[in-house]
């Protein structure tokens, strides 16, 4: 595997895509919204419920997936209307880009979203990865180390797409194989069906597996090159722990693959009576620990968690420009608020470091007192903004 390079590197090496404007029609609380910016920084304030976070999702669309909240389209398009348009033109050292997204409710063939690239229709948000990377952490992510495997995996998942546009696909194919397997052990399918299905079941649960430990593989190669055990966001020591994850790591990928379907057709009748099938890259786990004290992140204080987070999605970020060229959009919602004006200057420094446009919320202006001077900062009110 390729070593990670310096950031110092990467970044005055990256293409830095910036938004220049953003037009919403229809979006959740904006009837109408168009923002012209000319910020490395961006802080949206104002009262809860005010918008500003509609703000964030609605640039989160321009990633493949269903934005930041993982809500569905449906829900985004503002009431008693027929859809959402979603526009940015992306200004960079080529020029101008404009990507624009939708959701139609009232379309012929039934609701349908919609991409396109300088007005140009295609064929999904897969495509917008040719000119923005995006990366983002919100509140809900706060419990990430205290809560499930499964959020971490779907964490981890967001981290892995943002460098690997295809992954999303492999991941919907593995999900769609796995239920197809439990239909047949339920159903008693012929064993020749289930043969296939294991078959698919291995291939895809390799492939996303490999993606998976490539992507902590690298990350961990950036957080040891950085490592500062006075930096006020620790960094992170993690692994992916799970039976698939041991054999990707231990043998070739066609040797993996054949070892865990063999797997899967000895556990057939536990799988049957369990009614889901209980090894493989679904039932895996991102362990992470506090790098500087050595425990687990889940013993560690909320403060602590909180921060441990922010360094590792700002490490993300960084990886993000080294394997894409592309410094990332960084959306970060209610995160000055969190943190004490120290370490909202360190986040400021580290902002600057990532190199890429940052988008901020916070109901406090007084948090974002430190901000560079080309920053901007905008008041959200009501469906509104106010520079």
């Amino acid at each position: 595997m390729p070593a990670v390079r310096e950031s110092s590197h990467f970044v005055s090496a990256a293409r830095r895509p910036r938004v220049r404007r953003l037009v919403l029609a229809d979006y959740r609380s904006y009837s109408a919204l168009d923002l012209s910016v000319e910020a490395s920084v961006v802080a949206l304030t104002g009262e809860n419920g005010a918008g500003k976070t509609n703000v964030l999702e609605a640039l989160s669309l321009f990633a493949p997936g269903r934005g930041l909240r993982r809500a569905e389209f449906a829900e985004c398009v503002r009431a008693g209307t027929g859809g959402f348009s979603v526009s940015a033109a992306l200004a960079g050292a080529d020029g101008e880009t404009q990507l624009g997204t939708g959701y139609d409710l009232d379309s012929a063939a039934g609701p349908s979203r919609k991409c396109r690239i300088d007005r140009v229709p295609v064929g999904s948000p897969r495509d917008f990865a040719d000119h923005v990377r995006i990366v983002w952490m919100t509140p809900a992510m706060d419990g990430l180390f205290a809560g499930s495997a499964g959020e971490r995996r779907r964490f981890l998942d967001r981290l892995v797409l943002a460098v690997d546009s295809g992954h999303g696909a492999r991941v919907n194919a593995l999900e769609r194989a796995l239920r197809n397997r439990n239909r047949l052990l339920e159903t008693g399918g012929e064993p020749a069906w289930l043969d296939a299905a294991e078959r698919e079941t291995a291939e895809l649960g390799v492939a996303v597996t490999a993606a998976r430990l490539e992507t902590v593989s690298r990350l961990a190669a950036l957080v040891a090159a950085e490592r500062d055990d006075a930096s006020p966001f620790p960094w992170a020591d993690f692994a992916l722990s799970g039976e698939v994850e041991a054999l990707v790591a231990e043998y070739a990928a066609l040797e993996a693959e054949n070892r865990y379907r063999a797997w899967l057709a000895a556990n057939r009748g536990r799988d049957a009576a369990a009614g889901r099938t209980l090894i493989g890259p679904q039932a895996s786990d991102l362990v992470v620990r506090h790098g500087p004290k050595q425990i687990d992140a889940r013993a560690c204080s909320t403060g602590e968690q909180k921060a441990l987070l922010t360094g590792l999605v700002l490490a993300h970020a960084k990886l993000t420009t080294a394997m894409s060229g592309i410094a990332p959009l960084v959306l970060l919602d209610e995160i000055a608020a969190h943190f004490d004006p120290a370490r909202r200057r360190a986040l400021f420094a580290e902002l600057a470091r990532v190199g890429g446009q940052a988008w901020l919320t916070g109901a406090d202006p007084a948090a974002f007192a430190d901000l560079p001077e080309d920053a901007k900062v905008l008041r959200v009110e009501a469906g509104r903004i106010e520079g």
